[in-house]
């Protein structure tokens, strides 16, 4: 029997194929997500992965196998899977390991209206009975076994978005555009289509084995060739994507990095010129400039936890306008409350093509403060080390120093903040420092680095 515990994450499902997983315990796995969504139909999407649309297939025949008819939309973003089941009002599920590498495949769910499917929200009770039907096989078949139709909405998914942000009288703009062979290389052309935009494409090809660099920006390492091409070229900045395109990470005109921070107070101030008094969700690790920004235009910021299903509920519950996270997710509610980096991209460039300053000074306004980025510490004793930070700066309240343990443990200063939080699936802690100056931010950043790693 496969142990599901190596698979079935937080939020999703995610594995080395066909070690950990195959299409036999994806037809499982979709018929466990047709009984526990109890829907009529559903929709599936998979990414470029070798392994994509065998797995994307199988789970689709699971689901019809109960009598659910299925609308296969073949390949496309997380974030065009998304749209579809918003747009159809169906639940869905996306095939794809995202920014991992080729070995790897997964499944995001979600229910109609792309509301998440995590481990409160149904990925348990999915979990369970495909455990179940494992054991003792696959469930009796209906008597009227559904339908699979196929359907491309990345026209409908491009239109949308551009219904959304106005493009149509900015500045002509040089952009280049790294989409590490990943899903960003199928969407980007349709919906930059028409749009005064001169479009360099880098890694456009899709290839499941990111031939050129892994698809994740967020490590430097990544963005080294984007930043060159920008450079290079003279774009007026450039933008990656992730493996599934529902990221992006943006450098300007320089080829220096923008954080996504800035990124989250720059939209937050556009979609509130749109919302006047609106709700903006930002984690507890982004910069203190967002909730700035959010009160200075006239909204109100909620801070919450790290991670896409928190943000997705509590802006469902406060009824928030957008959200945004240090990691480049950006969840937009007039995009069903869930993450769009292509949205937040056409955001970047609705204000950059909307003035003439070059984007490094556009940003300055939104990116006050000295931050350390993530830093990971191995640690074999997590809660060991946690315990003693806590203790180092509980006693120093005397100092106006204040700590909560909202998401890890958040330690906040007149001149500094730093929260650190244990990794969920490795003996890792990460460490967040920001400050309001550069010494200050190195001196915090290695005061707390000699506790962790003592």
């Amino acid at each position: 029997m496969p142990d599901l515990s190596q698979i079935v994450k937080a939020y999703d499902v995610r594995g080395v194929v066909p070690d950990q997983w195959d299409e036999p315990l994806a037809e499982l796995f979709g018929a466990a997500f047709a009984r526990v969504t109890d829907a009529g139909a559903i929709v599936v999407g998979h990414d470029m992965r070798p392994s994509s649309p065998g797995l994307s297939r199988a789970f689709a025949r699971g689901a019809a196998s109960l009598g659910v008819d299925v609308t296969e939309i073949g390949l496309c973003s997380t974030d065009q899977l998304y749209f579809a089941s918003g747009h159809l009002d169906l639940p869905g599920a996306m095939f794809t390991a995202s920014h991992n590498p080729a070995q790897y495949n997964g499944i995001k769910m979600c229910r109609a209206g792309a509301a998440p499917v995590g481990q409160d929200t149904g990925l348990a009770d999915i979990r369970a009975l495909v455990e179940g039907w494992a054991e003792t096989g696959a469930p009796e078949p209906a008597a009227d076994p559904g339908t699979l139709t196929q359907q491309d909405v990345l026209a409908d998914y491009a239109a949308h978005l551009r219904s959304l942000v106005d493009l149509t009288a900015i500045r002509p703009l040089k952009v280049v555009v790294d989409a590490g062979n990943g899903m960003g290389g199928h969407t980007v052309p349709t919906v930059f289509e028409g749009l005064p935009l001169e479009l360099d494409a880098l890694f456009f090809e899709l290839d499941g084995t990111f031939p050129n660099h892994e698809a994740n920006p967020l490590d430097p390492k990544n963005i080294v060739d984007l930043q060159a091409r920008v450079r290079e070229t003279g774009a007026d900045l450039g933008i990656a994507f992730d493996g599934d395109a529902d990221r992006c990470f943006v450098v300007d005109e320089r080829g220096e990095p923008v954080a996504p921070s800035a990124i989250t107070a720059l939209v937050a101030a556009r979609e509130l010129a749109k919302h006047p008094g609106g709700t903006v969700i930002h984690n507890c690790i982004t910069s203190w400039s967002v909730p700035e920004v959010v009160k200075e235009n006239g909204g109100t910021p909620i801070r919450t936890r790290v991670g896409h299903s928190f943000i997705k509920a509590e802006m469902a519950r406060t009824g928030a306008i957008f959200g945004g996270e240090h990691s480049a997710h950006y969840y937009f509610r007039d995009f069903w409350n869930a993450d769009t980096g292509m949205l937040a991209a056409l955001h970047v460039l609705a204000a950059l093509g909307g003035g003439q300053e070059p984007l490094s000074q556009l940003v300055e306004q939104y990116d006050r403060y000295a931050a350390s980025g993530e830093i990971n510490s191995t640690v074999a004793d997590q809660t060991g080390r946690m315990e003693a930070v806590k203790a180092a700066y509980e006693g120093r309240k005397d100092e106006g120093i204040e700590l909560d343990e909202l998401d890890g443990l958040t330690v906040t200063s007149a001149d500094w903040w730093f929260n650190l939080r244990p990794s969920n699936t490795e003996p890792l802690l990460r460490l967040n420092v920001e400050a309001r100056t550069r010494e200050t931010a190195d001196h915090i950043r290695d005061e707390v680095l000699t506790q962790v790693r003592a």
